[in-house]
């Protein structure tokens, strides 16, 4: 009766309000309907064809060493870069694109990977009667529509549930949702609506219960963001851009300009970063999308020039799956610093996220301690006392960087701009920066046509609303089933494939190994809980992966899912990616240490490390203390004070087990913290009394000495995987 009661005092609070708003939400609508026949329109005018062949890198590299001149030439290849190169490309232009290292390599990975208007940005447009935030969100709503449509594949909608701790806040909270609604108008994904306690306990059963009062769901969208940044990238390909990762701009060309007198910018000197060679790339506008870097390309041109760019550090962490529901969100609209906290699934883990702080620029930003730390704080604050949140079930952790700008248009140039800025200088650099990732492609199409304008191209307007992606032709919800039917690949992996490649994933079935089982016939796994398949390591080659860093964290999303599972996969990807591009053996060594470096450092993996160290505090009770002696000296039968793999392999073959010795040399590896080739009793203690604390979980060495201490009386079988225990 209370839930009524409340749904009823909401409606006629929130009424009047929403009756001030209506005119404008007919307006809304009507733009959208127009809006969707212009989707259609924009699309059906590209008049370049597509390539059914994908050109190679070398290929590429070719291109921009020997054309004359292109029309357009960005430098970045995150997603607003890719997103410049397609619709340059789509309006006929001759186009070009360099990326340093790969692409989505930077922010455009790392995000929070939702595909949204902004919730709080329309909160502050209300709340300070803000026109400028208004339209952010508007265009992102809009552009949010668009993504979904264009790449199905690869983003759907998820409901986020806004839990209610307060009835005063359940009309306030339930107005300004309503309101994001309506701003979306005819592409709205799906109604909000109001859920009673009893209702959103069970759809979020994690969700804390006491002082409950109801809660309220709306919908955003959700993608893979690296994926989506390549998708654009390779259809920009397809439609003839020459498009390069590691092509790495060293300065900018100029010349002077006959009429006025003044020097232009022309193009760029480049270096080929694998094969060092250098090779002008000239072109009649050059535009600058490479985010946080945005200053240091800027400063190629003008040394004088002030910063623009005001970096923040935005620190993500990936927890297992059972955190959170499998469809369904959560958005923590005020955190204890008054930040916003999104807690999603996402590739059937959940991901938490995001801090706000300044930061340096770096191309290598590192998670750290006191930011992830603060995101689990903030989760334990929303999710039942019964569910303990653990340090040790952190499997990923990275950090992104932010490019905040300030206009240097404007008059007060110390103001962040709160939307995107497209900027050009005295020489014609095309500046495009700021923005958000789902508004990508109208920052691109404000770039292209600032730059048409002032460099006199010959080109009509942007073509790419409703353009679909890489693989998005010939998807559909049902793709898997055909996978499975055809080729024999696991229902998982199928599901994978479809979601991932979309059309495209039949080409990725066609060149999976057979595995030599009943079942699956075809698809053999990099890792055993992870649906990737070692057919995509081939595939990712094809898609210009030069590196097992592509490999792990864009191509596929190991290293942002579970670093020791993407760990554990890299042997064997840098055996395939050898093969294919015909890498040295010490090519392969370096690129195995690189990519440990990554994973030790970029995402997470070193704050796993500091959660067991040769100091970490042993706190566990005399009586614990004696339990686990008498376990470490089952394997210590000579008492040297340490275990080996030797000592591990004789329990185990007394029992009638068997584990291969490179396996046995992983799970020791992880508890060897003086990383002398053997465990001792200390460190074995230091291993528990962390597993007790919470800040580790997970071991395969704890699990397995305790299996063996009571299979040497039952004699049943050990399982040795990893139980998906985080950092």
């Amino acid at each position: 009766m209370a839930f009524q009661k409340a749904v009823k005092g909401t409606a006629l609070i929130g009424g009047g309000a929403i009756a001030t708003v209506f005119g404008l939400s007919q307006f809304s609508q009507y733009r959208n309907k127009h809006g969707a026949f212009v989707h259609v329109q924009a699309a059906e005018a590209v008049t370049v064809p597509i390539k059914n062949h994908l050109p190679t890198r070398e290929e590429q590299i070719l291109a921009l060493q020997s054309t004359d001149e292109f029309d357009v030439l960005v430098i970045g290849g995150g997603a607003t870069g890719c997103g410049c190169a397609l619709d340059a490309v789509t309006r006929g232009l001759k186009t070009a694109l360099v990326e340093r290292y790969d692409f989505s390599s930077g922010t455009s990975s790392r995000s929070t990977k939702l595909i949204h208007g902004g919730v709080r940005y329309l909160q502050k447009a209300i709340m300070k009667l803000d026109l400028e935030q208004y339209r952010m969100v508007k265009e992102a709503l809009t552009e949010r529509a668009n993504l979904l449509e264009i790449a199905p594949h690869l983003s759907a909608p998820l409901p986020i549930m806004l839990p209610v701790y307060k009835w005063w806040q359940l009309p306030y909270y339930w107005f300004g949702i309503k309101i994001y609604d309506m701003v979306a108008g005819s592409q709205c994904l799906k109604s909000s609506y109001v859920l009673s306690k009893s209702r959103a306990l069970e759809l979020f059963p994690m969700l804390r219960k006491d002082k409950l009062v109801a809660a309220i769901v709306y919908y955003d969208g959700q993608h893979n963001d690296a994926r989506m940044n390549l998708a654009i990238a390779l259809t920009a390909a397809r439609y003839g851009a020459a498009t390069a990762n590691y092509a790495e701009v060293l300065r900018l060309l100029k010349r002077t300009d006959p009429a006025g007198g003044k020097e232009r910018v022309c193009g760029a000197r480049c270096r080929d970063v694998f094969t060092g060679q250098e090779f002008d790339v000239k072109a009649k506008c050059v535009i600058n999308a490479t985010g946080p870097f945005t200053d240091s390309v800027r400063k190629m041109d003008d040394q004088e020039v002030p910063n623009i760019c005001q970096p923040s550090a935005g620190v993500h962490i990936v927890m297992p799956g059972y955190y959170s529901p499998d469809h369904m969100g959560l958005l923590d609209p005020a955190t204890s610093d008054g930040r916003v906290i999104f807690f999603l699934p996402w590739e059937k883990m959940t991901i938490a996220g995001t801090t706000d702080s300044p930061t340096d620029v770096t191309s290598h930003p590192i998670p750290t301690e006191e930011d992830i730390n603060f995101i689990l704080n903030e989760v334990r604050n929303y999710l039942s006392a019964d569910v303990e949140v653990r340090r040790g079930d952190v499997l990923a952790a990275w950090s992104g960087i932010r490019p905040l700008v300030t206009d240097p248009s404007s008059k007060d140039t110390q103001s962040i701009c709160r939307n995107h800025i497209v900027n050009i200088s005295d020489s014609g650099l095309v500046t495009i920066a700021g923005g958000k990732w789902t508004t990508y492609r109208s920052m691109a199409q404000d770039a292209l046509d600032a730059a048409v304008q002032a460099h006199n191209l010959r080109a009509g307007s942007s073509r790419t609303i409703g353009l679909q992606l890489e693989g998005a032709g010939d998807w559909s919800p049902t793709l898997y089933i055909r996978l499975v039917q055809d080729y024999g690949l696991e229902s998982e992996v199928a599901q994978h494939l479809a979601s991932t490649y979309g059309g495209k994933a039949y080409e990725v079935a066609k060149i999976a190994q057979v595995t030599g089982k009943r079942w699956p016939i075809v698809g053999k796994r990099l890792v055993s809980e992870f649906p990737y398949i070692e057919a995509e390591v081939v595939y990712g080659v094809k898609e210009y992966a030069r590196t097992a860093v592509d490999m792990i964290s864009r191509r596929t999303r190991l290293a942002f899912l579970n670093v020791q599972a993407a760990e554990e996969a890299l042997p064997r990807i840098v055996d395939i990616m050898g093969k294919e591009l015909h890498w040295s053996d010490q090519r392969k060594k370096e690129e195995l240490e690189a990519a440990k470096n990554f994973l030790y450092y970029e995402m997470g993996y070193k704050v796993k490390a500091d959660q067991l160290t040769d100091s970490s505090e042993i706190s566990l009770v005399p009586a614990d203390i004696e339990r686990y002696e008498k376990r470490f000296h089952m394997f210590d039968k000579d008492k040297k004070g340490f275990i080996t793999i030797l000592d591990v392999q004789r329990v185990l073959e007394s029992i009638g087990v068997q584990i291969a010795e490179n396996t046995l040399h992983d799970i020791l590896n992880e508890v060897d913290l003086n990383k002398n080739g053997q465990v001792e009793l200390n460190e074995f203690l230091q291993l528990m009394s962390a597993i007790q604390k919470g800040h580790v979980s997970g071991s395969r060495l704890a699990v397995l000495m305790k299996t063996a201490e009571e299979n040497l009386r039952q004699r049943v079988l050990i399982s040795v995987d990893r139980s998906g225990g985080g950092l």
